[in-house]
């Protein structure tokens, strides 16, 4: 059975939340926007429902929360290293179903490419997701054809109805809570979405031949390389480190693990002044190939979760789902090309 809660009771549930857990939602931001006047969605942290954006899809996604931008490992004295203390506060992430997924992408490569990655681990470990029902989909979501519509790994889920809040929970720590706020019990499942405007088709017969494909050639142009596009992604996991050395002894300081994207100069820099992947379209290329061929191929599933806000921020309307849609025809191409 699920929970009903008016708006008063879920606010109270908040409240107590708040005791243990930092909250993090989509949060409207006024004259946040790319343009003047215009307003953005970001996470932030939250203290009440009316603080939280159901009806719009975040600019940004939740990754900086598990995934800092710029984060401390540690510090360093000359004959001394201290890591930061963990925070006191677990956290709570209001998430929808294709950012849920994109979370088992970020596990995948942060615990699972290897040996697992201390600093993700740690946050990762004091972190409780809540998720958001999809009642429709924004015009840029694709998230039907990538199959992360609907997801059941979450510790409770919460959607905003004419009755109330809507709260399925699967979190026993929290029944006592919910129940004493409840105005009643009810069957609840989350809502999800069953279409999208936008679509895109990965064909089955895709491969590296499609590397030769002139397709790419029009982003050396198009795209400008400014690696918005990972850095709005829930799945861009690329980071570089950066040593800091403090003004006042420069033998002591404090190395970082910063954002990077694989669109932008510099990224495939190598030592003795190398670098690979000059052009934007090979930078696109590889983004691509990695979202929608090679992770697959090694983990069974895409690393693209069909948010679409790649195409929303990019400033040249350069659109990834279109990307995806001429690969079928890029095949065909070097097929032709090579009989």
């Amino acid at each position: 059975m699920g929970y009903l809660l008016g708006l008063k009771e879920i606010n109270e549930v908040l409240r107590q939340w708040n005791k243990n857990f930092v909250i993090y939602a989509p949060k409207l931001i006024p004259d946040g926007g790319a343009f003047s006047d215009t307003d953005s969605v970001h996470y932030g942290e939250v203290t009440s429902i009316e603080e939280i954006v159901f009806d719009r899809k975040s600019d940004f996604s939740f990754k900086e929360i598990l995934l800092p931008i710029s984060e401390t490992l540690f510090y360093f004295t000359e004959d001394s290293v201290m890591e930061p203390a963990t925070p006191e506060k677990q956290a709570i992430i209001f998430l929808r179903s294709c950012d849920l997924h994109a979370v088992k992408r970020l596990d995948t490569m942060y615990l699972h490419n290897g040996a697992e990655d201390h600093y993700y681990k740690r946050l990762r470990d004091r972190v409780k997701f809540i998720l958001m029902g999809c009642k429709e989909s924004y015009e840029s979501c694709f998230c039907v054809d990538m199959e992360t519509n609907r997801s059941d790994d979450y510790h409770a889920s919460m959607d905003l109805s004419e009755e109330g809040v809507r709260i399925d929970n699967k979190n026993p720590e929290w029944d006592e809570l919910l129940t004493a706020n409840c105005t009643k019990q009810a069957d609840v499942t989350p809502s999800y979405v069953t279409e999208t405007e936008t679509r895109v088709n990965i064909p089955k017969s895709l491969s590296l031949d499609i590397m030769k494909s002139t397709m790419w050639n029009q982003y050396d142009s198009r795209c400008i390389g400014c690696g918005r596009c990972n850095f709005v992604c829930p799945t861009c996991t690329c980071f570089t480190m950066q040593d800091v050395f403090y003004t006042d002894n420069g033998k002591t300081g404090e190395r970082r693990r910063v954002w990077a994207s694989c669109m932008t100069d510099g990224f495939t820099d190598v030592a003795g002044g190398g670098s690979y992947r000059k052009n934007n379209g090979q930078r696109m290329r590889f983004k691509v190939l990695h979202k929608v061929y090679d992770y697959k191929k090694r983990n069974g599933i895409h690393m693209c979760v069909g948010c679409g806000r790649c195409d929303d921020v990019c400033p040249e309307y350069i659109s990834f789902s279109h990307c995806i849609n001429q690969l079928e025809n890029g095949m065909k191409e070097v097929t032709e090309h090579e009989s």
